[in-house]
């Protein structure tokens, strides 16, 4: 086991790239992110990649406006009745899919209906919880054409609710209807290259295990505004390869330099580094049915005697924030404080396992475990480390074969209190580790319902609070988000990741 002088000499190493004349094909944008989506079919990927790269191809009911916030996308208008328990979206009467094909109203509510299919998909209730019979469509109590979607006419949808929701128009941003007759066509073929079907700015021209090659599309109901034609995505795992190969030349956009090396490379690219607030969590996902760690007492000490602020220096060079809550709070204080103000004392309660295993993958990640590690060690817990990649990460957590695993996710342009705390709600994505309070449910139950931004956000807090309460995970950082922007870009925002590739220029500079 590395102990913290090793860790940070390995760290430290950083190989430096001949920046050597790259060709930059003109109109083709070059991207290199971490991992290629799990899948380009929305009711199976799963991957944070995947949700990057469904902003990029598919078209959702309601869409992002550059700035993150809501905006017209198949649907061009919506409006909620007076008991907030319906909503009726209009469509573009123009809508079509990359092929031609009209988008109808009927598409999107037979889309709703897959999603919450177990027959159909990786069913959960996901954005559609308040949706009328979705409970009941995701365990098979009642068919999927009882699920409160309804085509009025061609380009009208009605959404019927159990309770208000004042967020739909919010979540419906990543609800991405399907194109119905390529699915019945071809299957769960129809995201082939060669049949697949897409309603967003670009579509898929080419796929290999590496690569992604997109191309615009068309039909697309902006595409008058879209300037770049063509689009290369790459899979680069290690996050310093990633980094070198784009400050040679090769690609034009890059996600997630080495989180050890902000330092080194922000200030060898200049503006070309860009940071933007992001709602990131990187948090310990503990198992709570395992003998040790079923007490909140000692997930509560194992959480006081890590050291986040030697996590932060070290690890992200203080761009990230050291934190014991989920929601990200301006200036919050960094001592291990509970709920009552009483500092929490960094001792071993004899509750505690003397032997847990930290599950993680390679990179920052296992840099933080060993680091934590380090830090239980000295409080007389024993951690061993087991690194895996991702998939099989996932699947260990999914079984609940785990004791404790390092975790983080990144909403992307998400920046409401909500899509903080709701991967923890049951049936949230990040609602695996065998937690479940009826107090923490029924607080964002009420924050869901409420239209009051105000009131809402009282409802986050208190629920938030229940959560640490019980210490149901353990915040670590609230993280930045890093991207490399070469300077053949253009129309990227100085406080919104770019996201939205549609909407930027390319020089061929």
């Amino acid at each position: 086991m590395l102990n913290r002088r090793a860790l940070l000499a390995a760290s430290a190493a950083t190989g430096l790239a001949a920046c050597a004349r790259i060709d930059k094909p003109d109109g083709l944008l070059r991207v290199a992110i971490e991992t290629l989506p799990d899948s380009l079919d929305p009711a199976l990927g799963e991957f944070a990649s995947a949700a990057l790269v469904y902003k990029q191809i598919h078209a959702g009911l309601t869409d992002y406006a550059s700035d993150g916030s809501v905006a017209p996308g198949i649907a061009t208008r919506w409006r909620v009745a007076p008991d907030g328990l319906s909503w009726v979206f209009t469509l573009r009467e123009d809508a079509r899919w990359s092929d031609g094909h009209p988008l109808t109203a009927q598409d999107v509510v037979w889309s709703a209906r897959r999603l919450v299919n177990p027959q159909q998909s990786f069913a959960n209730l996901g954005d559609f919880f308040a949706v009328a019979n979705a409970r009941a469509v995701l365990a098979g109590e009642m068919p999927p054409e009882a699920m409160g979607f309804t085509a009025l006419d061609d380009h009208t949808v009605e959404v019927r609710l159990d309770t208000p929701l004042g967020l739909l128009p919010t979540l419906m941003r990543e609800f991405y209807p399907f194109p119905r007759h390529a699915i019945e066509a071809h299957g769960r073929d129809w995201i082939r290259p060669e049949n697949i079907v897409t309603a967003g700015a670009y579509t898929v021209t080419a796929t290999s295990q590496m690569s992604l090659d997109l191309a615009k599309n068309p039909h697309y109901a902006g595409a008058a505004g879209v300037s770049i034609g063509r689009i290369r995505i790459d899979a680069v795992r290690d996050a310093g390869t990633r980094t070198r190969m784009f400050r040679a030349g090769e690609y034009d956009l890059a996600e997630k330099p080495p989180g050890n090396q902000i330092g080194y490379w922000r200030e060898r690219l200049g503006d070309r580094f860009r940071s933007f607030d992001a709602p990131i969590l990187r948090y310990l996902k503990v198992n709570h049915a395992r003998p040790g760690l079923d007490t909140a007492a000692a997930r509560r000490a194992l959480s006081v005697a890590i050291d986040r602020g030697f996590i932060a220096a070290n690890f992200f060079d203080n761009t990230a924030r050291a934190t014991h809550r989920i929601i990200p709070e301006d200036g919050e204080a960094l001592d291990p404080v509970d709920l009552h103000g009483s500092r929490l004392r960094p001792t071993i309660d004899p509750e505690l396992p003397r032997r847990v295993e930290i599950r993680t993958v390679p990179g920052v990640s296992e840099q933080i475990a060993i680091a934590i590690a380090d830090d239980w060690r000295r409080v007389g817990v024993e951690a061993e480390l087991l690194v895996s990649y991702p998939t099989d990460l996932y699947q260990a957590i999914d079984s609940g074969d785990f004791d404790v695993a390092v975790a983080s996710f990144n909403r992307g342009l998400k920046a409401d209190p909500f899509f903080m705390l709701d991967p923890f709600v049951s049936g949230g994505f990040a609602a695996n580790f065998n937690w479940d309070n009826p107090d923490f449910a029924a607080e964002m139950e009420l924050a869901r319902r409420e239209s009051d931004p105000v009131v809402r956000a009282i409802a986050y807090r208190a629920a938030e609070a229940i959560l640490i309460a019980d210490q149901a995970v353990i915040p670590l950082l609230h993280e930045r988000a890093h991207w490399l922007v070469s300077d053949r870009i253009a129309g990227t925002r100085a406080d919104v990741q770019p996201m939205l590739w549609r909407d930027l220029g390319l020089a061929n500079a």
